[in-house]
């Protein structure tokens, strides 16, 4: 039996931040996430039910020297982390961080795209799969794009990952919003042209809760900040934007029952 394909998948997602246990806190009334330490404590592994759904580090002193604000970081599967890094860059990415090892984890790069969208490619370790589930409470189940160049980013991740753009939304005064969909034909995400206030290109997960508005409620009263309130989105699901006490943006989908 041939082991399936990582190339281009949503596998992992990690908050740096400036405050762990305030994030922890902050993360768990809003999603539901528990928490698990890992790595003699070094790193935080959020968990729905004991099922992983995210990580978390504390933004190091050389990031802070270089007022690197807490963000999430998207890991996009690769089949071999080197041979797709060297990909990335021929296809115009800058890299950030070069291949290494997390002992027992896999292999990692940091990049810049080429419109400077910071993203993680991911090898997993060798060895069986885990068990597949359908993206449930709590898992990443949308990611999107704001972007500098849209047809420059459709060019660069189709050639690295072979996702391809599959419908387009005018969505007014937002601009056109184009979804694309993984080789194996799965819709995941969009792309859209940033916006001048946005200052850099950057991806923003989206994960799944029982209520875009519940969440916003939470943000309220946990000490985040709104920055696009719940809103319908085509097919009946909610979605909000919210960012959180640290300066971390972060998204939440409720799908529609």
């Amino acid at each position: 039996m041939s082991t399936p394909s990582h190339r281009g998948h949503f596998l992992w997602h990690e908050l740096m931040t400036s405050d762990t246990a305030a994030a922890a806190r902050f993360y768990g009334a809003l999603v539901g996430w528990t928490t698990q330490p890992l790595m003699d404590g070094s790193y935080t592994q959020f968990t729905m039910q004991g099922r992983p759904c995210a990580g978390m580090m504390a933004l190091t002193p050389e990031l802070l020297a270089q007022e690197v604000p807490p963000h999430w970081l998207c890991y996009f599967g690769v089949d071999n982390c080197d041979a797709a890094t060297a990909e990335a860059q021929r296809l115009g990415a800058k890299l950030i961080r070069p291949p290494a090892d997390i002992p027992g984890y896999g292999r990692f790069s940091v990049i810049y795209d080429p419109q400077s969208a910071v993203f993680c490619l991911y090898q997993p370790p060798a060895g069986p799969m885990g068990d597949a589930h359908s993206p449930g409470l709590g898992d990443f189940t949308w990611h999107e794009l704001a972007t500098s160049d849209v047809d420059a980013a459709f060019r660069f991740y189709g050639g690295l990952f072979g996702w391809a753009k599959v419908e387009s939304i005018d969505m007014g005064e937002m601009g056109m919003y184009h979804m694309f969909a993984q080789s194996d034909g799965t819709v995941c995400g969009g792309v859209y042209l940033k916006p001048p206030e946005v200052p850099y290109s950057n991806w923003l997960p989206y994960a799944c809760v029982p209520s875009a508005d519940a969440a916003a409620e939470v943000v309220t009263t946990h000490g985040g900040t709104i920055l696009v309130p719940p809103m319908d989105v085509p097919g009946g699901d909610r979605v909000a934007v919210l960012m959180d006490p640290q300066g971390a943006v972060f998204a939440v989908h409720a799908r529609q029952v």
